[in-house]
């Protein structure tokens, strides 16, 4: 276990600006109020305009997810992002989650390396092993093979940024006998982020290899999540690696509007619509509103409140977990563009540049 004073080590070394951001999956679901089902056409044109108004109010992150199933719009990340790399200017574009293990870890580094180009240098991977099973028998792999094909192809990623030569024998793939791999990025290493859902053993691995994890906290007290960033710092430090160079992102749903009453009256319908339906699907009981409402307490998972609350509550999780980044998935199953262009504007006008300078003044402490 990580002693007190590698904690404040952690926390103290050369401090890094906290960075807050926006994911979405790009949800496409009736509206529970008025029945409406956007057209898919109109669902990419409404994240597009999401995805630039996070750069226009100085947002530092925008994430898009991987899906293969007919709720969620995008099954590859970097095509939407490679088109918001040329109508953006500063924001980092990353995936949340690339799905690794069913995909082809060269044609993910291509791609990526593509949206580095476009972008100017603000590409990131979150490589994940996915909450979804369906594009495993989609692209031919085996469920029980679920780990096993996470651990080799993020080996063989990871090979791939390190230089544009690569040798490499695997189980999964043919070799690949000193071959080139092009283009390469401007970065000189794409970030590759390990998203980590309720499974310590990602925990373990991310901290293990030095990468950055992406924690995703969508339910229960935050207080019950510090032993992942514990784990992965343990981890990190029994491999010898630099504590001061880990980074952690806090990845939660939530809703920003101009009460903690009015969030929580304008959030719950579409997100009890999307959480109940995957909930029938693995055996979780129906979401109250009652249960929504406390999680948005301090102590809670949502962020849903104005713009103070949310402060407060990044604040609250930045003693607990002494990150470096938040983002939030706004967009929960048909939420109203409206409401969502609204809350990423209060995001990134109100909430951000108050956190920022809280947290710097914190870490500035000696």
């Amino acid at each position: 276990m990580i002693t007190d004073s590698e904690t404040r080590r952690v926390r103290s070394g050369t401090p890094r600006p906290f960075e807050l951001g926006v994911f979405t999956f790009v949800d496409r679901t009736p509206d529970p109020l008025t029945g409406e089902l956007l057209s898919e056409e109109q669902r990419m044109r409404n994240l597009l305009e999401e995805i630039e108004l996070a750069d226009g109010v100085g947002l530092d992150v925008f994430g898009v997810g991987e899906h293969h199933r007919k709720e969620y719009v995008v099954s590859s990340p970097a095509v939407v992002l490679a088109a918001a790399a040329v109508r953006t200017r500063r924001i980092r574009l990353t995936s949340a989650v690339t799905v690794l293990g069913s995909d082809d870890p060269i044609r993910v580094f291509q791609a990526f390396a593509t949206v580095d180009l476009l972008s100017g240098g603000r590409a990131e991977i979150m490589a994940g092993r996915g909450s979804f099973i369906e594009s495993f028998p989609l692209f031919g792999f085996e469920l029980r093979d679920y780990d096993t094909l996470f651990s080799e192809k993020l080996e063989l990623l990871l090979r791939l940024r390190d230089g544009e030569r690569v040798r490499w024998t695997g189980r999964y793939r043919p070799p690949i006998v000193d071959l080139p791999v092009y283009p390469r990025p401007v970065q000189e290493q794409l970030p590759v982020w390990i998203a980590v859902g309720g499974t310590p053993e990602s925990a373990a691995r991310a901290g293990s290899l030095g990468l950055p994890m992406a924690l995703a906290i969508i339910g229960g007290m935050a207080e019950h999540f510090v032993p992942f960033v514990e784990l992965y710092r343990d981890s990190a430090l029994r491999s010898g690696r630099d504590l001061g160079e880990l980074r952690v992102s806090i990845n939660a749903h939530g809703h920003v509007a101009g009460s903690v009453r009015e969030a929580v009256d304008e959030a719950f319908p579409y997100h009890a619509t999307i959480m109940n339906a995957i909930g029938r699907e693995r055996g979780w009981p129906p979401l109250t509103k009652a249960q929504f409402a406390a999680s948005a307490e301090l102590p809670g998972a949502l962020f849903l409140g104005d713009p103070a609350a949310v402060i407060e509550k990044i604040l609250y999780q930045h003693e607990l977990f002494g990150h470096d980044r938040c983002m939030l998935q706004l967009t929960i199953g048909s939420m109203p563009h409206d409401r969502v262009l609204r809350a990423i504007e209060l995001l990134g006008t109100e909430v951000a540049p108050v956190v920022r300078a809280e947290i710097a003044r914190r870490t500035a402490r000696p």
